[in-house]
């Protein structure tokens, strides 16, 4: 099996912030080809917390319109995964982006 390089992007936005304060889920932005057992993995291993969840929604991408050729195209779509940490867990580096 290939070993892939997993990219997780912290998603920054209110609603971010306040599921991790409240409920003790972060979200982040993954590549298309990754799984779910992926996205645990490679958080426990990066962050040295437990996962107990991981759910992943797809955001479509948003409608651009060429205005020179009067085409209209969409972006690339982009993948959220909203990981629920054991209680007790904290990721320090999420709540301290800016």
């Amino acid at each position: 099996m290939e070993s892939k390089e997993i990219v997780l992007k912290p998603v920054v936005s209110e609603k971010s912030y306040s599921l991790a304060n409240e409920s003790n889920k972060y979200v982040f932005f993954v590549d298309s080809g990754i799984n779910k057992i992926e996205v645990k993995q490679a958080v426990e291993k990066k962050y040295k917390v437990k996962v107990i969840g991981v759910n992943i929604t797809v955001r479509p991408g948003k409608r651009i319109r060429d205005w020179k050729s009067n085409k209209s195209f969409r972006k690339g779509d982009k993948r959220k995964a909203v990981v629920t940490l054991k209680k007790g867990d904290k990721i320090d580096e999420f709540l301290n982006i800016k």
